[in-house]
């Protein structure tokens, strides 16, 4: 006689006769090869293209207004107004400006609240003008800071900092990256001697800015 012994589905599967995780890994295996592959892809892209840096020029600033209300208390008020050009200096990559925040600063204070540009998109080798106007009302400064005006005034001009923080993306094709901080430093140099009494003090040369990412 013989003997018939009964093995259930979930004993066969131990031993190897039917392998249940088999389809999931090979899905698995197909879908990271994919990716691994995409990401390779866009690796050697993004190192074939590698974007540069934007360009950004100060052409004029123009101070309205810079002076202290109250010897007392030390408060500030300002009005600047700003020219900037930005360039994108790529042949093959877009850069989306998603934050621009400007503001002046004298001597390492700031003198002005911030401003805020609107976003835009920069093509290939674009080059834009951007403007802004910054003002300060009743901002708190050193107490060195009328001695310091006074000692730039005597010396024919003053020398006020245009700072930028922001951030961008770059552009490759339809590839977008993600968001980069980015800030950029201006110097203006503006004539500012004791017989100027007429609005508003216009600085005397254009400057390049420098750039950081």
């Amino acid at each position: 006689m013989s003997q018939i012994s009964e093995i259930s589905p979930k004993h066969c599967a131990k031993k190897g006769g039917i392998n249940i995780n088999k389809p999931r890994k090979k899905l698995f295996f197909t879908f990271s090869t994919f990716f691994s592959g995409l990401l390779l892809i866009i690796f050697l892209i993004w190192l074939t293209l590698h974007p540069e840096k934007p360009e950004f020029s100060l052409t004029e600033a123009d101070i309205y207004t810079l002076n202290i209300s109250s010897t007392a208390t030390h408060l500030l008020n300002s009005s600047i107004q700003l020219t900037l050009f930005s360039k994108n200096p790529n042949k093959k990559v877009g850069i989306y400006y998603d934050k621009l925040l400007v503001y002046a600063a004298y001597r390492g204070q700031q003198i002005t609240s911030e401003a805020s540009l609107p976003p835009f998109y920069q093509s290939h080798e674009e080059i834009n003008l951007l403007t802004a106007f910054l003002q300060g009302d009743e901002l708190p400064v050193a107490q060195s800071f009328g001695y310091q005006i006074v000692r730039d005034r005597a010396a024919g001009q003053v020398i006020i900092g245009v700072k930028m923080d922001g951030k961008l993306r770059w552009k490759i094709g339809t590839f977008v990256s993600g968001a980069y901080r980015f800030n950029v430093n201006c110097v203006a140099i503006v004539a500012f001697g004791p017989n100027m009494t007429s609005d508003p003090l216009a600085s005397i040369q254009g400057t390049r800015c420098s750039t950081d990412i």
